[in-house]
C-alpha cells in the first residue's frame, strides 16, 4: 500500500526519504475505519510505529488545511519510556511534519530543564518527552495540555515494566476528555489492556501479522554452551558472523562491565551502555556505534531500550532474558526497516527449558546448534581473505608502482605472507571450544547433574559437604575428573579447601600463569592447604621456568617434594574423624568446664538450661490443699 490517502505535505516528506510502500502497522493506521478513533496497536518493535502514528494523527492536527497555524500551546503529546527513544521520535516527527510547518519539541531528563520551558513558552505544535519530564513540566503549569487534540504512548509495556504507570496515569488525567488516544507496543500484556481500558473510548485493536508469527525478519539461533564457555562463545559468534554492528545483552551492570573489558583486552572495538552512565557518556557511545568507530555495544535491557542503530545485524543473549517480552524487545534492535537480522541465546544446559518456553511463548522458531569453533573461524577468515577487496580492485598508479619495486627486492612469496600477517593482525583471535554432544545424546547422569543447579548456587550445597566429609564420606563429584598421566611431573598450588579451591578456577590459573592448555594438565587433587596436579613431562620444563618468574599474586605454583600426589591426602574415615575431633570436656570431682561459658566450673545438677545461670530457679508453686 502507498502514502496516497496522506496529507500533501506529509506525502512530500515521505518521497523526499524514498517511502514507497507503507508497512502493515502504517497501512493498518491509514484504513478508513481508523480516522479519527482511538487505536490500541500492537506491532513489532522497528516496523515503523513512529512514522505510523504520526500519519494516524495527521487529519487531526491538519484538519484539513495544508500547514498548521503559529506555534501556541501543544496539539499532540507524545510519550516515550526512555531519552534516546524520546529524541529519535522528535527527529523522526521534525522531518515528517516538515512541510506542515510543525514545530516539535523534546523534553527528556538529563537535559537542561529551564531551556525546555522556554522552548514550550515559545510555542510548539508537537511536544515529545519522558514520562517524568513531562510530569515536571506539568506540576510547574510549564506545560500547558488545554489544546490538545491527541495523546501517543509509544512503547507502553515497556514505560509499565520501568514502573511508568504512575506518571502515565497523571498525565492522561490532565490531558483533555475529548482528546485522541493512540497507544503502540510491541506486546500486549494485561496491564497494557487495562490501561487502554480506562483512557480509550470505542478503541480500535490493531494486530499486524508480525505479532502473531514473531519477527519475520529476525532469524533466531540457540547456542548450546557450558556457563563457563559463554564470553568464548560471544568472541566466536563475532568473529564467525562478522557484522557490521553488534549488540551483546547483559543482565547487570557489573556484567556488562566485565563483557566490555573482555572483548576490548581480545581486540574489538566495543563500547558498553548501563544506568551508570551519564547522558553524555551515553551520547558519545552511541555516536561511536553511529559513525563506526566501535562495532560492538555491550548493554542492559533498560539501557538498549529505545536506541536505534544503523548496520545493526546482530543481536547476541549473554544471559537470558526473564521473559518473552524481553526477548522481543531485546531482538527487534535488530531486523529493522526491512533489514534481516540474528538474534542469538546462549543457552546453558540447565536453562534449556526455560529457553524453550520462552520462545514458544514468543511464537518464534529458533535453530538449535553449537558455537562455532576455533577451526572453522580460520576457515572463513581464509576463504574472506581470497576475496578481500584489497585483491579485487585494481590499485592506482602509485600502489602499482610501489608493488613492482617490492617484486624486485623481495620474493613474492614473502610478500604475499606480509600481506596475510598484516590482514591477520587486526582480527582478533578466536577462542578455543570443544564441541559438545547434543543435550539429548548425552548420559542420563550427564543431563539430571547439568539441569541441577550448582553448589555453589544451594545455600545447603557447601554445608552439606562439610558434613560428608566429618561422617567420613567423601564429597560428591561434579563431573569426570582428569586421569592421571603415567608420566606427568606433580607441581604444587598453596591454595586448598580452606580457600575454597576447585578445580574449575585452578585449572585456567595453570594454564594462564606456565602458558599451557588444559590438554597439558593431567590430575588435580585438592587437600586441606595446598592442591597438586599434573602437567605433562613434555613441557614441565618450560613450565617450572614460567611460574618461578611469577612473584606477584596471591596464587603461587611450586614444585611438589612428594611426586605420587598421595601423601598429602588427608585421612578419611572414624579414625580420622576421631583424631580431628575436638577434645570433650574433662569431668573434675563433679564438676565439668564447658566452653560455652568461658571454661567456668559449674555444676551439673544445679545449672538451669533456660535461665543460663546456676541455681536461679523461680519458686516451686504449692499444690491446692497442700
Amino acid at each position: 500500500m502507498s502514502f496516497e490517502t496522506t496529507p500533501p505535505a506529509l506525502a512530500r516528506a515521505l518521497a523526499e526519504r524514498d517511502y514507497k510502500d507503507a508497512t502493515p502497522v502504517q497501512a493498518a493506521v491509514l484504513e478508513p475505519e481508523a480516522e479519527g478513533r482511538d487505536l490500541l496497536v500492537s506491532a513489532q518493535t522497528g516496523s515503523g510505529k513512529t512514522i505510523a502514528y504520526g500519519l494516524a494523527m495527521a487529519d487531526t492536527l491538519l484538519e484539513g488545511a495544508e500547514t498548521m497555524g503559529p506555534a501556541g500551546s501543544p496539539l499532540a503529546l507524545v510519550v516515550a519510556p526512555t531519552r534516546e527513544l524520546a529524541l529519535q521520535v522528535e527527529r523522526e516527527l521534525s522531518w515528517l511534519y516538515r512541510y506542515a510547518g510543525a514545530r516539535v519539541v523534546s523534553c527528556v531528563g538529563g537535559m537542561d530543564p529551564s531551556r525546555e520551558r522556554r522552548a514550550l513558552q515559545a510555542g510548539a505544535h508537537i511536544v515529545v518527552g519522558t514520562p517524568g519530564r513531562l510530569r515536571d513540566h506539568l506540576e510547574r503549569r510549564a506545560l500547558k495540555v488545554s489544546s490538545l487534540k491527541a495523546a501517543v504512548l509509544d512503547e507502553a509495556d515497556e514505560m509499565l515494566d520501568m514502573g511508568f504507570r504512575e506518571d502515565l496515569e497523571f498525565i492522561l488525567e490532565t490531558t483533555p476528555p475529548e482528546r485522541r488516544t493512540l497507544l503502540f507496543s510491541a506486546t500486549l500484556p494485561k496491564a497494557i489492556v487495562n490501561l487502554a481500558s480506562h483512557y480509550q473510548k470505542d478503541a480500535l485493536r490493531i494486530a499486524t501479522a508480525g505479532e502473531m508469527r514473531g519477527h519475520a525478519d529476525i532469524e533466531y539461533r540457540a547456542i548450546r554452551i557450558a556457563p563457563h564457555k559463554i564470553e568464548r562463545a560471544v568472541i566466536n559468534l563475532l568473529r564467525f558472523l562478522d557484522a557490521p554492528g553488534a549488540l551483546v545483552f547483559c543482565n547487570t551492570r557489573h556484567a556488562v562491565r566485565h563483557m566490555e573489558a573482555m572483548l576490548l583486552e581480545r581486540g574489538f572495538a566495543a563500547v558498553a551502555l548501563s544506568g551508570e552512565l551519564s547522558q553524555s557518556e551515553r551520547n558519545h557511545a552511541l555516536q561511536a556505534l553511529r559513525d563506526g568507530r566501535a562495532r560492538v555495544c555491550v548493554a542492559t535491557d533498560v539501557a538498549a531500550r529505545g536506541i536505534d542503530l544503523p548496520n545493526l545485524d546482530l543481536v547476541i543473549h549473554a544471559e537470558l532474558p526473564n521473559d518473552a517480552e524481553v526477548l522481543q524487545h531485546r531482538s527487534g534492535r535488530t531486523g529493522r526497516a526491512g533489514r534481516k537480522g540474528i538474534s542469538i541465546l546462549l543457552v546453558p544446559p540447565s536453562r534449556r527449558r526455560r529457553a524453550e518456553e520462552m520462545l514458544g511463548r514468543a511464537k518464534v522458531q529458533a535453530a538449535w546448534g553449537n558455537a562455532p569453533s576455533a577451526e572453522e573461524i580460520r576457515k572463513l577468515d581464509q576463504e574472506r581473505l581470497m576475496q578481500s577487496a584489497l585483491l579485487t580492485e585494481p590499485g592506482s598508479e602509485d600502489d602499482l608502482a610501489i608493488a613492482d619495486a617490492l617484486l624486485t627486492q623481495h620474493d613474492p612469496r614473502a610478500i604475499a605472507a606480509a600481506f596475510v600477517k598484516m590482514c591477520r593482525a587486526k582480527l582478533p583471535a578466536p577462542e578455543e571450544i570443544e564441541d559438545e554432544a547434543p543435550f539429548e545424546q548425552r548420559p542420563r547422569n550427564e543431563r539430571q547433574r547439568d539441569e541441577r543447579p550448582r553448589r555453589q548456587d544451594r545455600e545447603e550445597g557447601p554445608r552439606q559437604s562439610r558434613d560428608q566429609e566429618r561422617r567420613g564420606n567423601p564429597p560428591r563429584e561434579r563431573g569426570p575428573a582428569p586421569a592421571a598421566m603415567t608420566d606427568g611431573v606433580w607441581f604444587r598450588l598453596n591454595v586448598g579447601r580452606e580457600r575454597k579451591a576447585d578445580p574449575k578456577w585452578l585449572l585456567p590459573e595453570i594454564c594462564r600463569q606456565g602458558e599451557i592448555t588444559k590438554k597439558d594438565v593431567g590430575a588435580i587433587r585438592v587437600f586441606d592447604t595446598e592442591t597438586l596436579f599434573q602437567v605433562d613431562a613434555k613441557v614441565a620444563e618450560q613450565f617450572a621456568a614460567l611460574v618461578s618468574e611469577r612473584k606477584k599474586g596471591g596464587i603461587r605454583i611450586l614444585p611438589a617434594p612428594d611426586q605420587s600426589g598421595e601423601s598429602h591426602a588427608r585421612p578419611r574415615g572414624p579414625q580420622a574423624d576421631s583424631e580431628a575431633a575436638p577434645e570433650t570436656p574433662r569431668k573434675e570431682g563433679g564438676f565439668h568446664k564447658h566452653k560455652k561459658f568461658g571454661g567456668k566450673k559449674f555444676d551439673n545438677k544445679r545449672f538451669d538450661k533456660n535461665k543460663k545461670k546456676p541455681g536461679n530457679y523461680p519458686p516451686k508453686r504449692k499444690r491446692p490443699g497442700a
